[in-house]
């Protein structure tokens, strides 16, 4: 599916840089990755469409092959919040959202890097050559950075919700170590971990796929024999993308549960 070897004109180390850069207009701060945006809604809203769909053609008799897969995806992610967060608020639904998103995005890894430029241009006309696009959401830094940073903004929001702001400021200034003269020192660690953990949450998601992606793009450049080594790189991958998905919701899941804890 490579078009590598017929662009001549491209090297390897352009053909790669071609695949890697976002499709972006404005500049600096104000800048937007339309790519990721359009492919991350896209798969946001195949995810709703088919679970609403899958739920309102629900039956207590024998299930079709959809509904079978869908409920055993609620089941395994209810299982995991029950065995995990020790909270009273509804987070199974967030934990679902999370697991599935993610897992299709991360899917898009898959797919062979010039499919989807072919296609394009096979219905639309427009010649992909030179238009860049990342259709892997998660190896964009910039959306995996804003989904930690919802995770972030839940940690807060319950940590405060639940123990109040004093409650939240004591824990951060209060241990590990009880005497008052090494509060500081306290406050300064307590940060430095609050922080680490949408900073890990992102950074780990971003590192695994777009390290995939940069290995589908070399094996891409070997133009038509790719085919095999992708499909091995790809039987890999049936690994690694849904690990990522659970591994990001259930650091969610704990660092929710955490925020929970009032003692």
């Amino acid at each position: 599916m490579s078009d590598a070897a017929a662009e001549a004109t491209l090297t390897s180390q352009e053909y790669i840089t071609h695949h890697l850069t976002n499709l972006t207009v404005g500049e600096g701060f104000w800048s937007w990755n339309l790519d990721t945006l359009g492919w991350s809604v896209f798969l946001g809203l195949l995810f709703l469409g088919v679970f609403r769909s899958v739920a309102k053609k629900a039956t207590t008799g024998v299930p079709g092959k959809l509904q079978c897969a869908a409920e055993m995806i609620v089941e395994f992610v209810d299982d995991s919040v029950k065995g995990t967060f020790h909270g009273k608020d509804l987070i199974a639904p967030l934990s679902l959202t999370i697991f599935v998103w993610i897992l299709l995005m991360n899917a898009m890894d898959w797919v062979p890097v010039d499919l989807l430029p072919w296609l394009i241009s096979l219905v639309s006309g427009i010649d992909m050559a030179h238009i860049y696009m990342k259709p892997v959401p998660t190896t964009d830094p910039n959306l995996t950075f804003a989904l930690a940073g919802g995770v972030f903004f839940l940690i807060i929001y319950y940590s405060i919700k639940v123990k109040g702001v004093g409650g939240f400021m004591k824990e951060l200034y209060g241990q590990p170590f009880g005497h008052w003269s090494l509060y500081p020192v306290n406050f300064i660690l307590e940060i430095v971990t609050l922080l680490a953990r949408p900073l890990a949450l992102s950074l780990r998601l971003f590192g695994n796929l777009y390290a995939g992606e940069l290995i589908f793009l070399l094996i891409a450049t070997l133009g038509f024999y790719q085919l095999p080594v992708h499909f091995i790189w790809a039987t890999f991958h049936l690994l690694v993308i849904p690990l990522q998905a659970f591994i990001f919701m259930m650091l969610t899941i704990v660092y929710l549960s955490l925020a929970h804890e009032d003692h």
